[in-house]
């Protein structure tokens, strides 16, 4: 875990960069001055949609009332932590979304394109080596202290050396961030390829400088924080609930990209540890909205008097945005897992095809991209550009990139589970393994290949345990380990498993996160997004490729040559996936009556007075 800092060095910390910005030399002084017109917004390729002086986003009823109390659930053991940016603790739900505000806004209609919140407006240069953020005059921290320039410098060099490891790799490329002015600050880049900078800078939650002086940023627990957003936490029971009310005088109701949303007056999330019960709790009208992952609760457990009478709208939404890669995930940090066609063998034990039919009432597609339900997927074999871009790499690749198309094992027409337990024992042959008295070794050392699966919900044991009986059937013992959510997130955290389920999500406009999840820098800094441990120089060399792609176009090859590189690099056992949200809720919600492209959002929604 992330070394703890004490008070007095954060003090000392935030002192000596203050010191060394102030001994820098100035813009005007060191170039000559750059006149750049301010813009309202900024697209990551082409331009905005909306346009200066917008009212409102199209996807939202600007009219909705304000008013009403919403209660939702979350499946986790508690919390103790109101600091979602930390590395250490489980933060409690709703933080980062309701009590603070960014620079920049995401419109959810375009492929990435942001607007302003607490700035006013952005100035950057054709090249984009740099941005400027001039903020509004009226942004204010919910104790009315002003939202400055020093903030933002604040909350950069704190988020980067003491946050999350996300925020460290996320804005690497950053070279420096200097105050110009009380309302203008400025971030200069390690490189001037880095189109996507300017944009998740926008995304970067505002701290308040004068709140966390003396205080330690990662043990700062239970203490409840001063935002910046539309709410604020009213109430809580440690790890059990939390309530947020909304700010009445919030400083940004009026601005565009908030008009028609945060319509409750307050929201509140109730913790359960068990999901079916929440699902009871749900049916019983104790909270108010719920979303169904399980394809077994959507068939089947939605039913009873709220549902016959129209109490309860049960209703699936169609959505257009990546659903990413779901899957059963290998720690390749573990030897048993460093041999590749080890990883491939292990997939064909996976039988979706029966589990489609017999769990999932035949509601799920296979998953065979990491860029799924989107135009960033592989398709086929590598051709035209994206083959040209992967061509310089061909020595360093196995040959099925470019001679075999991916498609994960089935049991479909043409293959049965015996064909392709066959070829499971053949491939783990070729990477050494044999079976001797019943059990799978490694011929060199005799180890036999056995491993672990970590879980944290219990409903998908009926899914892991036909897998582990097929691994069975090769001489491979799996055990499952259940824990609880804290536990689970800590080992995983620390890469202290063997296997385990994990969504790898995805926008439409892949960028800097992809260092997160698959660069080698981070596969031994805990807490970073590289679960598989991938550890590969031409991912590494791919994932800049996509950061740094000039075009909408060129970003498209570059991302499906990195999505054939790391399917065929078997880090995953692909699991499934739906394009649509499947979500319950109580009559007195109401929605709007366009669903963005991104999905459902309950944020535009409202209760009717």
């Amino acid at each position: 875990m992330t070394k703890t800092r004490k008070a007095s060095s954060l003090t000392g910390l935030i002192t000596l960069l203050a010191l060394m910005a102030t001994s820098l030399v100035t813009h005007a002084d060191s170039q000559a001055v750059e006149t750049l017109k301010p813009m309202h917004g900024i697209a990551m390729h082409g331009d905005v949609k909306y346009p200066p002086n917008f009212s409102h986003f199209d996807y939202v009823n600007p009219e909705a009332p304000k008013g009403g109390h919403l209660k939702l659930s979350v499946v986790a053991n508690g919390f103790d932590s109101f600091n979602p940016f930390a590395v250490r603790g489980v933060a409690a739900a709703g933080i980062s979304t309701y009590v603070y505000d960014t620079l920049l806004v995401s419109s959810d209609d375009e492929p990435f394109s942001e607007y302003g919140l607490i700035a006013e407006s952005i100035e950057v240069p054709e090249d984009r080596s740099y941005v400027i953020f001039n903020l509004r005059d009226e942004a204010r921290f919910q104790d009315g202290t002003p939202i400055t320039a020093k903030d933002v410098e604040f909350s950069f060099r704190i988020l980067t050396t003491e946050g999350h490891l996300f925020y460290r790799s996320y804005y690497a490329n950053i070279k420096s961030v200097s105050v110009e002015n009380p309302h203008r600050v400025r971030f200069d880049f390690g490189e001037a390829k880095n189109l996507e900078l300017p944009l998740i800078i926008g995304q970067m939650p505002i701290l308040p400088a004068h709140y966390w002086e003396g205080r330690e940023f990662e043990g700062n627990g239970l203490a409840i924080p001063v935002g910046s957003g539309p709410y604020r936490i009213e109430s809580f029971d440690a790890g059990r609930s939390i309530t947020f009310e909304r700010v009445p005088d919030y400083w940004a109701k009026d601005i565009a990209v908030r008009k028609g949303r945060f319509n409750f007056d307050k929201i509140t999330y109730e913790y359960y540890s068990d999901d079916t019960v929440a699902l009871e709790a749900f049916k019983a009208g104790n909270f108010d909205f719920r979303q169904e992952f399980s394809a077994k609760n959507w068939a089947t457990a939605y039913t009873g008097t709220p549902f016959e009478n129209g109490s309860i709208t049960k209703i699936a939404i169609e959505h257009h945005s990546p659903t990413g890669m779901q899957g059963f995930v290998f720690n390749t940090r573990k030897d048993m897992f460093k041999h590749p066609k080890v990883r491939e063998a292990l997939a064909y034990a996976f039988d979706f095809e029966w589990a489609n039919r017999n769990l999932f009432f035949d509601q799920y597609t296979r998953t065979d991209s990491f860029f799924e339900n989107s135009e960033l997927a592989s398709d086929g074999l590598p051709a035209g550009r994206t083959l040209e871009i992967l061509e310089p790499f061909r020595d360093q690749l196995s040959p099925a990139v470019f001679n075999t198309e991916y498609t994960p094992p089935d049991t479909g027409k043409s293959q049965s589970l015996r064909d392709n337990l066959r070829q499971a024992l053949k491939l783990l042959s070729e990477a050494g393994y044999s079976i001797r008295d019943g059990k799978m070794v490694e011929n060199e050392t005799g180890a036999p290949l056995a491993f672990e699966i970590l879980l944290a919900q219990k409903s998908f044991e009926r899914v892991v345990l036909p897998f582990t009986q097929n691994l069975k059937k090769l001489g491979i013992d799996v055990t499952v380990r259940l824990v609880d959510s804290n536990q689970y997130i800590r080992r995983v955290r620390s890469f202290d498993f063997d296997m385990i389920t994990h969504s790898f999500r995805q926008s439409d406009s892949p960028g800097n996160e992809q260092r997160d999840y698959w660069h080698s820098s981070n596969v031994n800094k805990e807490g970073s997004g590289n679960i598989a441990g991938v550890n590969d120089p031409v991912i590494d060399q791919l994932v800049e490729m996509v950061i740094q792609a000039p075009d909408r176009e060129e970003l498209l090859h570059r991302v499906r040559a990195l999505d054939y590189v790391l399917l065929h690099g078997h880090y995953v056992i692909p699991h499934w996936h739906v394009s649509k949200d499947r979500v319950a809720y109580w009559n007195q919600l109401e929605r709007p009556g366009v669903t963005p492209k991104s999905g459902v959002d309950l944020n535009n929604w409202w209760i009717t007075p």
